[in-house]
């Protein structure tokens, strides 16, 4: 059996490019209802999952604290999300106001558009692979952090 050959280039800046590139076809067409696709994901999390402890939304999309904060602050601004305590006055609980319900309706009909216009360009059978391999690097790096963090 050969082996595979070594990867040319830097893993990290691929995936921030194509991450880049990729964000930006999804905020194309999530800029008709007012959002950044950043805020669509953090929107959708919260409305699927909240009311929600901070520390578990960073956990979910795996975003540190400060950056969560910096995306929540606009949201709160809008009346999308509030920011209330939580089971004690040190905690804090997020949840989606009735605005922010509504408007993510209306965001999931753009993610939609874009998600279909995505499939178009790359293929299925690409965005398939891709979604596989995203989601078996995922969970690998995953449990790599998971043991590190056990020793």
């Amino acid at each position: 059996m050969k082996n595979p050959a070594a990867p040319q280039g830097c893993t990290n800046l691929k995936l921030r490019q194509l991450g880049r590139m990729v964000s930006r076809h999804y905020d194309r067409y999530m800029a008709a209802v007012g959002l950044k696709s950043t805020q669509y994901a953090l929107l959708t999390c919260v409305v699927k999952l909240g009311p929600i402890r901070p520390s578990d939304v960073a956990r979910h999309l795996q975003m540190d604290a400060s950056t969560l904060t910096r995306n929540l602050q606009p949201m709160v601004a809008q009346g999308w999300v509030t920011v209330g305590v939580g089971e004690n006055a040190r905690s804090r609980l997020i949840e989606a106001t009735d605005s922010g319900r509504a408007l993510r309706i209306d965001a999931q009909r753009a993610w939609k558009t874009a998600q279909v216009a995505l499939n178009k360009q790359l293929g299925l059978a690409q965005v398939s692979a891709l979604h596989d391999l995203l989601d078996a690097s995922i969970a690998t790096l995953d449990e790599a952090t998971n043991d590190a963090t056990n020793l």
